[in-house]
């Protein structure tokens, strides 16, 4: 760090992404599996890969958070969107790669992606 300016930029920037983090209840929230089975099974990256494609698109009124164990170790990382006035969807075997298509579909459309869900046939 070499100047103010460089100190607020990495101020904001850390602003930012607590801010995804925050619990709002009159928005959407999406949870991340992240027990010791979901993190082995790669649960991290793909909360990261959330935080980001939320970030990129200026979604304001999603927040992204972490639980502990949701009960289906082998179906991990598993992530739960919950939308206000709707059942949660359930999504399982997560990887960063399918994050942009929840984002897009599920998210800003309003419509789940039902081959990455829990109820999907290939579970």
């Amino acid at each position: 760090m070499k100047s103010l300016a460089e100190l607020q930029a990495i101020k904001d920037r850390v602003s930012q992404q607590v801010s995804l983090r925050q619990d709002r209840e009159d928005g959407i929230r999406v949870v991340v599996g992240m027990a010791t089975c979901g993190i082995a099974a790669g649960a991290r990256p793909v909360m990261s890969a959330f935080m980001d494609e939320i970030a990129k698109r200026g979604l304001a009124d999603v927040t992204v958070t972490q639980t502990g164990c949701i009960g289906m170790c082998r179906l991990e990382p598993i992530v739960e969107v919950f939308m206000p006035g709707e059942e949660k969807v359930t999504y399982i075997h997560m990887n960063p790669e399918k994050v942009s298509r929840i984002v897009a579909e599920h998210i800003i459309n309003k419509r789940p992606v039902a081959e990455f869900t829990i109820g999907a046939a290939n579970e």
